[in-house]
Parts: structure tokens; sequence; C-alpha cells
């Protein structure tokens, strides 16, 4: 059964935090809802589906339904694949509704890795000795940013690409968050800036790297029929994909991703293609995570990635792709180290042409959202979910 057309999505909200001392992961949870509620202009009695990941506390969508007293709940899903569990979760919301299991879904994300103390690209890939990597892997203490780096070095091996090049990804970024009053990082930075910052791990340096936020986020997924009778903008889903990537059975290839597969599914499923896309939320965990997924969408061919994203043609009004108008998890918000439910609420608000007026894209009618989860140098999850305005 395809989704496209079978759900709209109706409520988008940020938690405008993105440090909270004061608050648990639950009360963000909470706060994210109300807030996509209020956007959507209903209320939590008319949520019959909720679905979080694993940022949300407790068993599973149990205890986050019972904390905020959701007393309609008729279909519930936990699926967790990190940063991009929540474009998969759109994805999922669609089917439910798609088969009458659900009509209105609630999605949150809410996490507070700042106040917790932790350090740009440092979170350990730390494991359960229950889990079949583990045993292989825990002893060399890989972390986010030797991981990623990995595949940077790889990349620039393969195909020329330098650090000048992923540079620019973060400029574009910077570009857009300056006009976002909550966004962590509001200069605007130029590629000297990033490629005489400190390395992390070679060769990423520290403005290669994602900001660290607490706050949060939600989404409302319902049918076309509910979505009709609000008062707001018709996001229409129209495309959606999923992929794994893992260790291949030892056959590694680190010069592409899970996206490919991802993104390839959701082209045949929307009938757009590349060239169709008005505006692209591509998840930016790191420059290469970009620059990759670019390739592995289709936007670019393999080895292409770091001409395509030089010389500001990600900015928007300059280049031909905008991408993540609201500074992106590079300057923005990444909260809970999981930021694909940002780029859904950034995509929406391009289509809806709610963007700030210096970065909103003229005549955005559809648009892309890429999430990653997991670590590019070993295994990951991918999702891609593209979505037109109706």
């Amino acid at each position: 059964m395809s989704i496209k057309g079978k759900a709209y999505i109706v409520g988008a909200y940020e938690h405008p935090t993105r440090k909270a001392p004061d608050k648990s992961v639950a009360q963000l949870h909470a706060e994210c809802a109300a807030g996509a509620l209020k956007d959507a202009g209903l209320t939590k009695d008319d949520i019959d589906g909720y679905i979080c990941a694993g940022d949300a506390p407790g068993m599973g969508p149990i205890n986050m339904i019972d904390y905020m007293n959701l007393t309609k709940i008729r279909f519930m899903d936990s699926t967790d694949v990190g940063g991009s569990s929540y474009l998969l979760h759109v994805a999922h919301a669609a089917q439910a509704i798609a088969l009458g299991r659900a009509s209105v879904v609630l999605i949150t994300l809410a996490g507070r890795p700042r106040s917790e103390g932790q350090a740009t690209g440092t979170a350990p890939r730390a494991g359960n000795p229950l889990v079949p990597d583990t045993q292989f892997e825990q002893q060399y203490a890989a972390v986010t940013g030797n991981g990623y780096a990995m595949v940077a070095a790889r990349h620039m091996y393969e195909y020329g690409t330098t650090s000048e090049q992923l540079a620019w990804i973060k400029v574009a970024a910077s570009h857009h968050a300056q006009y976002n009053e909550h966004a962590m990082l509001r200069d605007v930075v130029t590629v000297e800036d990033v490629v005489n910052s400190p390395m992390v791990a070679t060769p990423l340096h520290r403005l290669d790297c994602c900001v660290i936020s607490d706050g949060g986020g939600a989404l409302i997924v319902t049918s076309p029929e509910i979505a009709k009778s609000l008062k707001r903008p018709l996001v229409k889903v129209i495309g959606a994909g999923e992929s794994p990537k893992g260790q291949l059975g030892g056959m590694v290839d680190l010069t592409y991703s899970g996206a490919v597969r991802s993104g390839a599914a959701a082209w045949a499923e929307s009938g757009v293609k590349p060239a169709d896309i008005k505006y692209a939320s591509i998840y930016d965990s790191f420059t290469i995570t970009v620059l990759m997924q670019l390739e592995d969408l289709g936007f670019c061919a393999r080895g292409q990635g770091g001409k395509f994203v030089s010389d500001g043609n990600l900015i928007s009004g300059v280049g031909k792709l905008p991408f993540n108008t609201d500074g992106g998890g590079l300057c923005n918000n990444h909260p809970a180290n999981r930021g694909g439910i940002t780029k859904v609420i950034e995509a929406v608000r391009q289509l809806r042409g709610e963007a700030h007026p210096k970065v909103q894209v003229p005549n955005c009618d559809i648009a892309l959202a890429h999430g990653t989860g997991g670590m590019l140098g070993t295994r990951h999850g991918s999702a891609t979910l593209i979505m037109e305005r109706e």
C-alpha cells in the first residue's frame, strides 16, 4: 500500500530552549506535544495515536502516554533507529492512518544532553554485552566524532574531497542561523573559520560538528479529512523510504549510506525527482553527513558532493538547493543528539511559507527531509520523507 496522499502533517513545534537544567525529559516531551497541538488547532483528546523513540523515558510509549494523560490511544509505536526515527515515524503514522488504525498521531522527541555535560563528538557508543557487535568494537572505544571522521577521511581519499569543501556546509548553515533567534550559533562563519577551528578527529574540525542542545520537538500527522477541516496550510506526505546499513558481513564500504535505498524508495513512491525539490532538510550531525546524503539521494553524482556544496550552493537565495534554513544541527539545534524531527519541522515551515523571510524559499511546494541515525562509520538507519504543499 502506498501512503502517497494518505496523511498530512498539520502540527509542527520546535521547543525554544537549548538548555533546560530545570526541566525533566518527560516535561520537555509534554511541552513539545502541547506546542504541536496548539499549532494544529487540536487538543490532546483528539489524539488516538502516539509514537516516540528511545529518547522518551520509560517503557516505550507506555509511560509517556500515561504522563500526558492521552486517553484515546488505539495505535502506538516506539521504533528507534536513532536520529532518523522521527522521519520514519511520520511514514509509520501515515501507514496507520491509511489502514484506519488512527486518525490523529502525535510524534515527540526531547532530551537534555547539554545539561548533562556532554561534549562535542564524544558520545560513547558504549555497549550492552548482549549486543552482537559490542564484543568486537567496544575495546576500541569508538566515539561519535572519530566514527564520522573515518568516513570523511575515506571520502577524501577516494574522491579528493577537501576540508574547505566540507566547510562550505557549515558556512551555509551559519548564513541561515543568523536569522533564527533560538539558534545556538548565530554568527556567520567563513571557510577559513571552519578549517582553522580545533581538530576534533582528523579530518573533522570543531565547526564540522553539530551543536549539543537540550529541547525537543513534536509533529501531528492526521487523515486528509481532519487536515482539511483545520485552518492550517496543507502539507501532504507523498513519499517515504527507510533502510539500514551495517558492516555487510565484512564487505565494508564507507563511501555510501543507507540513503541510497531510502531515497530511491521515496522518489519512486512520490513520483518526483531531485530536480523537483525546492528545499531540502538534510541531517547534519557533521558536515560529512550532509555531503554524503546529497550524493546518495541523487542531488549530485557520487564523489561530486564537494563541488556541489561549494561556493554557497546550499544558501537560500544564493544557491540551487537551499538546505537547513533554520541553521540545522550544525548551528541551531540537535535536541537529544537526534536531529531528525527538526528536519521535518523546518520542511513544514518552508512548505507553509512560515520560515524566516530572509531564508524562505519562494514558491516552495515540494520539500525533502532526510535523517540518519546511528553512525555512518559502523551501522545506521536512513529515512527519507517527501512532502508537498497542497
